[in-house]
């Protein structure tokens, strides 16, 4: 039986802006514009709080503060490459699964201020809830530091994932780059998920199949992390076929 969660009161958010590459006068700047606690408010806490503000519009300007950043910089980093090739690594860099991996790195989940029901059910934990929230934060950033600094700061959280292609694959869509490579033979991917284990603690397995072209298995703890681990295989064998790079440079 698993054991029922307890209420997890949000950190001071002190702890967060410490973390965050901002100089003293910048931290000051956004300690004092009081945007820093209106972007770690969810929305599930307002509900709960009358008259509370949330982060949602702090995360719809985040969102485009983020891409603009990371565009510029694949735009400059990586001069000879195409437009398309261009789009999918920055679609991997901006995903929920690479930002809520940035997120963790930073313990984000331990300032952000839910609900009840969210806190009680694993919000701080959610990928969804830590990537938007991350946006946020950036959003916040950017109107309290202006757009120099919240440019480096974005740049340098994102640093891990712009660094390592090893990492940034955590981010990548390999559902949908599997689905490319069956419309190339006109045909789709087929998935087929088996479970073990205790129901507390189950173990699913995928095999995902293009016919004629490759069959590869993955496992996971739910049946959609086990599909994403059995295409993530099946296209890194395509492509070692192929020659090619889920990434390329040049």
């Amino acid at each position: 039986m698993a054991r029922a969660r307890k209420l997890r009161p949000a950190a001071d958010p002190e702890g967060l802006v410490q973390a965050l590459p901002l100089d003293g006068a910048q931290a000051a700047d956004l300690r004092e514009s009081g945007l820093l606690e209106l972007a770690l408010t969810h929305r599930s806490y307002a509900f709960e709080h009358e008259a509370t503000p949330h982060n949602e519009r702090l995360e719809f300007l985040g969102d485009s503060v983020l891409g603009l950043a990371t565009t510029e910089h694949l735009y400059t980093t990586y001069p000879t490459v195409p437009e398309g090739v261009l789009a999918k690594r920055r679609a991997a860099i901006v995903s929920m699964r690479a930002l809520a991996i940035l997120a963790r790195r930073l313990h984000l989940g331990d300032y952000v201020r839910l609900g009840r029901g969210e806190d009680l059910s694993g919000g701080r934990e959610k990928p969804s809830i830590l990537a938007d929230t991350l946006e946020a934060v950036f959003g916040a950033v950017h109107l309290a530091c202006g757009p120099d600094v919240s440019r480096r700061v974005v740049l340098e959280v994102l640093a891990p994932l712009l660094d390592s292609d090893e990492m940034l694959e955590a981010g990548f869509d390999f559902k949908t780059r599997l689905q490319e490579i069956a419309a190339e033979v006109g045909t789709v991917p087929v998935y087929t998920v088996t479970g073990s284990g205790p129901e507390h603690s189950p173990v699913f397995t995928a095999v995902a199949t293009v016919q004629g072209v490759v069959t590869a298995e993955g496992t996971g703890p739910s049946k959609k992390e086990a599909e994403l681990a059995a295409a993530q295989q099946a296209v890194r064998a395509v492509l070692t076929e192929r020659g090619e790079s889920l990434f390329p440079r040049a």
